[in-house]
């Protein structure tokens, strides 16, 4: 592991500086709190935001372009995937209770609108100025004149409970500031705290050692951060940044091991997957915010693993969003949640299985959840299939999807992702609970006899408030047991 100097000074700094904050956003009890933000980060010109009067950091991160064209080129031009971009921003603070939101906006405001709609939250325009009151912390999209491309995400925490010390030696402290680090593996018993006003960018070392990659052929790293062992933890309010790292160089975060926590942090731009979660059991994702814009930018990857939530999280990257996957031969997927996230889907899938499933994957519920947009080619819940796997008991309830190219498939096939020989199966697939505005386009498609979906149960499924009708279901031959209700 190479620590770069300013790293050290920070944590010895850390106490101080924390301790400051504290006494400055704790000044009553119910005060929202509000972190700086390091002197060199870039800011966003959009926009000004205060929160019950007291001016908050408002940051710039590259998303992916409205231009479908490059948007796709984003996606498919790995080698020049970080030339297509466009701009929005995020700001954050934790609240303790009720508080009031003044955005001014660059632009005149002629319109605005808060995602997702289910939140129910109302904006106020007069002038340039959006006033919103919020009651409780959440994940909100505020969208100016109709522009979501250049948007503001504002991320609303709940109050931050126990911050560790810095002085505690199982702690790995980041404290307010710019930290850069190349790679680093956290062992078990471990917490890494990532403090409100940090930010931790994963650069790559002069002495750093690369492979080349199969899939791209381009350089790559050993991830930014590996948490490798059991009871391990990443928390805190601060952003872990990828933008130092070449396309495809490393992950931000790897999880491989058991009783594994991560909570609260924002993790920006990384050069190919998030966070991939690797033949783990345990582990626990939450208020944890994605924004990543280059080729192959996953957001959550749970592969082969067991006994996996992730809730309460915000996601906008070019790829996958929150998928489930199977590499042979390291043990199958099951019991794994997603609830209560807001999504964002520019190129690929929402919420899906595949395509990489080479073991078997049982138990997975997407429930509860969000889509605000969807500008991709693919499909927003999905089980894709192109190996030899059994794929069982997935449902996909209580959700509600804003916008969708593609809204539903299940596919068993081969593609440039097959690995095995043969195809698989899936059974027991549900759509329970799930409104959709805009066109319901939805493929069901076995392979063949022996390789084919049955036991598909659509219950309570609309579209722009009427119920989705059976005849809007297409299906081949190799489809079985399809039930649509009412």
């Amino acid at each position: 592991m190479i620590v770069y100097p300013n790293l050290l000074l920070t944590i010895v700094l850390a106490a101080a500086l924390a301790a400051m904050l504290a006494v400055s956003s704790a000044s009553a009890a119910s005060a929202v709190v509000i972190y700086p933000a390091p002197p060199d980060e870039e800011m966003s010109p959009d926009y000004t935001v205060s929160i019950d009067g007291r001016a908050v950091p408002v940051y710039a991160a590259k998303v992916a372009p409205a231009d479908t064209t490059r948007r796709w080129k984003a996606m498919d031009d790995k080698k020049n995937s970080a030339d297509y971009f466009e701009k929005a921003a995020f700001c954050y603070f934790d609240m303790p209770g009720p508080v009031r939101i003044m955005v001014t906006s660059a632009r005149p405001v002629e319109s605005a609108v808060i995602l997702p709609s289910s939140f129910n939250v109302k904006p106020v325009v007069n002038g340039n100025t959006v006033t919103i009151d919020l009651s409780q912390p959440r994940h909100l999209t505020l969208e100016i004149n109709g522009d979501y491309v250049n948007s503001l995400h504002l991320f609303a925490n709940p109050p931050e409970k126990d911050a560790p010390s810095p002085d505690d030696p199982n702690v790995i402290y980041f404290g307010p500031g710019i930290h850069e680090i190349t790679h680093m593996e956290v062992g078990s018993g471990k917490t890494v705290y990532v403090a409100g006003g940090a930010v931790v960018r994963g650069v790559i070392g002069p002495d750093e050692k690369f492979g080349i990659s199969s899939y791209s052929g381009l350089r790559t790293y050993t991830p930014t951060l590996v948490l490798q062992g059991s009871n391990i933890t990443l928390r805190g309010r601060g952003i872990i940044d990828g933008s130092r790292s070449t396309t495809h160089a490393r992950n931000l975060v790897v999880v491989d091991g058991q009783d594994i926590r991560l909570e609260g942090v924002i993790l920006r731009d990384s050069s190919t997957w998030t966070i991939p979660v690797r033949r783990s059991d345990r582990v626990h994702i939450s208020n944890v915010k994605l924004i990543g814009y280059r080729a192959n930018s996953d957001g959550i990857d749970v592969c082969n693993s067991r006994d996996v939530t992730i809730e309460d999280c915000f996601i906008r990257t070019l790829d996958d969003l929150i998928v489930v996957k199977t590499f042979k031969d390291q043990g199958p997927a099951q019991r794994i949640v997603a609830r209560r996230c807001v999504l964002w889907n520019e190129v690929a899938h929402a919420l899906s299985i595949g395509a990489e499933l080479r073991e078997n994957v049982d138990d997975v519920l997407f429930e509860d959840c969000d889509v605000i947009r969807d500008k991709g080619r693919e499909w927003v819940l999905r089980v894709y299939h192109c190996d030899a796997a059994r794929i069982s008991n997935v449902r996909f309830e209580n959700i509600r999807v804003e916008e969708s190219r593609r809204f539903m498939s299940l596919w068993i096939g081969q593609a440039s992702w097959s690995r095995d020989a043969e195809r698989g199966t899936i059974r027991d697939i549900t759509f329970r609970n799930i409104s959709l505005r805009g066109k319901p386009v939805i493929e069901f498609r076995g392979f063949d006899r022996e390789h084919d979906i049955a036991g598909v149960l659509i219950e309570n499924v609309t579209v722009d408030g009427r119920p989705l009708t059976a005849g809007e279901v297409r299906s081949n031959e190799f489809v079985s047991q399809v039930v649509v209700r009412p």
